[in-house]
């Protein structure tokens, strides 16, 4: 059974975030803890990973069953929905004027909330359908990964775009603290764990112990301007205009933090004198070259948060070393620049870019630590 993108549409209703820690709270909710369990029969608990680059959805007793970009294409009049993820992403730079590519999130926060809502309810629709005679309803506990330095506005905002997509209870928690559980880190014990998230918006350090985040960092410096940095790169040095699309490609094709066996990449733009496209072979070195300051201001934030940690977790870091996920922790070389500014070993996790997603698939397993660790419960 298929889905219908442009039945996707906004729905109001008010939304009321509720503080756990206040027992009035408490006794007036915690009786709906039946519906949760009817509906529990009906729906999946799912984990999301709400990226700015990239969507990652965890299905309980499933695993990860989505990976899309988080993209939108949206007909700038009706304001119908004509494509999600991979598909809207491959129109970026090859629509009319009467279509908008929408990227709903921006530095690690939602930008566009009715772009964003039907993304998620996309996805929310997408993992409940069914093959049984028993049709699954699409009423989710959901799990997000949101960005440690986000302001009070900006959660709601993350909370509301859940409930309006469908979930019936929206659990925030913060995104290294979510990396941290998805690279296996033992974070309730009283020893120092150090992650770096490099992600699409935002970069998180944090530094974690006793399943709280004892110092940590949220800059919006990520793989966004990495992919910016590229296009700034060429156009000053070839005056070769690169579409954000095509910078990212040879990110990943060739990117580098360091000097190995050099690598080509042809990339295609336009030449800003003559207006004409033109092709470009790109090296490894160059590029290096092109991502060494966005890099140097990455590295020199995890140093200042290394600087502001107690002693004894210091000592426990040395012995671990420094844990990297995201997909910005993928750039060839990324850990060495690491480890030789902090003198301490560094590890790129299993998978690092689903170590946020995986993290929230395991706190709904665990109801205890998602009680202890959750910033707030919307429902």
């Amino acid at each position: 059974m298929g889905i219908s993108i442009k039945n996707l549409k906004p729905r109001i209703k008010k939304i009321r975030l509720l503080d756990v820690g206040n027992p009035v709270d408490r006794v007036r909710y915690f009786p709906k803890a039946g519906f949760n369990r009817f509906w529990g029969l009906f729906s999946h608990d799912i984990g999301i990973d709400l990226g700015t680059a990239n969507t990652l959805v965890w299905v309980r007793g499933k695993g990860i069953v989505i990976r899309e970009p988080s993209v939108v294409a949206r007909h700038k009049k009706t304001k119908d929905i004509l494509a999600i993820g991979g598909d809207a992403k491959k129109m970026l730079g090859r629509v009319p004027t009467n279509i908008e590519i929408i990227r709903p999130l921006k530095d690690g926060v939602i930008a566009d909330f009715d772009a964003a809502e039907l993304m998620l309810a996309h996805y929310i629709k997408k993992v409940h359908v069914s093959g049984t005679v028993i049709p699954k309803i699409p009423r989710p506990r959901v799990v997000i990964g949101i960005p440690s330095g986000v302001t009070e506005v900006e959660k709601r905002a993350v909370a509301d775009v859940a409930l309006e997509a469908g979930a019936r209870e929206a659990n925030l928690v913060e995104e290294p603290m979510a990396a941290a559980i998805g690279a296996n880190l033992p974070i309730t014990k009283p020893a120092g764990n150090f992650i770096v998230d490099i992600g699409g918006g935002t970069s998180e350090m944090a530094v974690i112990s006793m399943g709280g985040i004892v110092v940590g960092r949220s800059i919006r410096v990520a793989g966004d301007e990495m992919n910016e940095a590229i296009v700034n790169y060429v156009r000053l040095k070839y005056s070769l205009l690169l579409g954000e699309a095509t910078a990212e490609e040879v990110k990943i094709a060739i990117g580098t933090s360091r000097d190995e066996k050099e690598k080509y990449f042809v990339a295609r733009g336009r030449d800003l004198e003559t207006g004409l496209p033109r092709s470009l072979k790109l090296s490894s070195s160059e590029i290096s070259e092109a991502l060494s300051e966005t890099i140097r201001e990455i590295v020199g934030n995890i140093v200042e948060t290394l600087e502001e940690t107690p002693p004894e977790l210091v000592s426990d870091i040395m012995e671990k070393g420094i844990i990297l996920a995201g997909g910005g922790s993928l750039i060839p070389g990324i850990e060495s620049v690491i480890s030789e500014k902090t003198k301490m070993p560094v590890v790129v996790a299993e998978d690092p870019m689903s170590c946020v997603v995986r993290g929230c698939g395991a706190l709904l397993e665990d109801s205890a630590l998602l009680e202890k660790i959750r910033l707030t419960r919307g429902v």
